[in-house]
């Protein structure tokens, strides 16, 4: 069932993000998600739709304003602040939601981007209790929920829900439009710093390829046949290739932190004290560094799977290489070349 039908033919206005169970789903399996999601998120709203053709069941999901301010509060979701209270970026608080650019408009405060990364942070943290099952699924003590039923294949997707008239609008100004700057900040509210980042640094990197480009051509156009003007040509186009190398990349660093300043992530917190993934598993404790409660794997299980498992396997394949390297060269040399049979059969 693809994206497209379900926006087409089960419209939603209040829709953030889609889940999709199949057909084969039975009851007691909806209404055990359903009620693990509403008790374990009650700030989540949920419509629950079923398509009569496939037989699908879906997933509406959505959230009230005032649940998504307090999520942006829990995620540390960076805002921008109003110029009298110092302006530039900060992550949200509800305590100080004042402070804090078009917070009276519940319509334009959050993008589409935010409000769905918001709503899958909930979901993908939604944690199981000690001893929960759903069929023959035995659920560890604080193993996510919806990524689990992903990998067996009882939830078949969750994914955002697009917004066609933002789409048609970018479709205009970034896609059809020729030879005009990308709408650098609009793919950032839509999408999301990481694609924008993308390609700001593609759309800078084009750009600075026509100085090379340029420069090749009239060195290639201006330079004589002769071999001591092709090899000074190469030598000068090296030495332009460096430096332009490396303006390149100083040139990259000061706007790569101007997108990061402009966007709110030049001092994003380190991946060591952010929510680690809801795929990882391992057993509760409180971290001696941060004092905080987190899943702590313990290194020795890392270290038997590598001896045990990833170790021998690298080994198998690299002695499996090398022994067939062995067998060519073996047939190079007992095989004889060409002229050699033909010296063979005239003699």
């Amino acid at each position: 069932m693809s994206h497209k039908s379900w926006m087409k033919t089960v419209p939603t206005e209040n829709c953030d993000v889609l889940m999709t169970l199949p057909d084969t789903t039975d009851d007691h399996t909806l209404l055990w998600l359903l009620n693990h999601i509403r008790l374990g998120i009650p700030e989540l709203i949920i419509q629950i739709r079923h398509h009569k053709h496939t037989r699908v069941y879906a997933l509406f999901v959505t959230a009230t304003y005032e649940s998504l301010l307090r999520g942006a509060d829990e995620i540390g979701l960076r805002k921008p602040v109003k110029a009298e209270f110092g302006g530039g970026t900060r992550s949200f608080s509800c305590e100080e939601d004042y402070i804090y650019e078009n917070i009276e408009n519940e319509l334009h405060f959050f993008t589409s981007q935010e409000r769905q990364n918001i709503i899958r942070y909930w979901l993908e943290n939604l944690r199981a209790k000690q001893g929960e099952m759903l069929h023959n699924i035995h659920f560890l003590e604080g193993q996510p929920i919806i990524p689990e039923l992903a990998a067996r294949g009882i939830l078949q997707q969750v994914f955002p829900i697009h917004e066609q008239r933002i789409l048609n609008r970018l479709m205009k100004s970034w896609v059809q439009a020729i030879c005009e700057p990308q709408p650098l900040d609009e793919i950032c509210e839509y999408f999301g710093v990481k694609i924008a980042m993308y390609f700001a640094w593609l759309g800078f990197y084009t750009s600075a390829m026509v100085y090379p480009a340029v420069f090749g051509s009239l060195l290639y156009t201006f330079t004589e046949n002769d071999q001591t003007s092709r090899d000074v040509c190469c030598v000068v186009f090296a030495i332009f290739n460096v430096i332009w190398s490396t303006l390149f990349l100083e040139e990259w660093k000061r706007r790569g932190a101007e997108f990061a300043y402009k966007w709110g992530t030049l001092d994003t917190p380190a991946e060591s004290i952010e929510e680690p993934r809801p795929q990882f598993q391992g057993v509760k404790r409180i971290s001696p560094v941060t004092n905080a409660e987190e899943f702590y794997y313990p290194p020795w299980k890392r270290l038997l799977f590598q001896c045990l498992v990833s170790l021998p396997v690298c080994l198998f394949c690299l002695s499996f290489v090398f022994l067939a390297m062995l067998g060519c060269f073996e047939l190079q040399v007992r095989m004889p070349s060409a002229p050699q049979r033909a010296s063979e059969r005239n003699g």
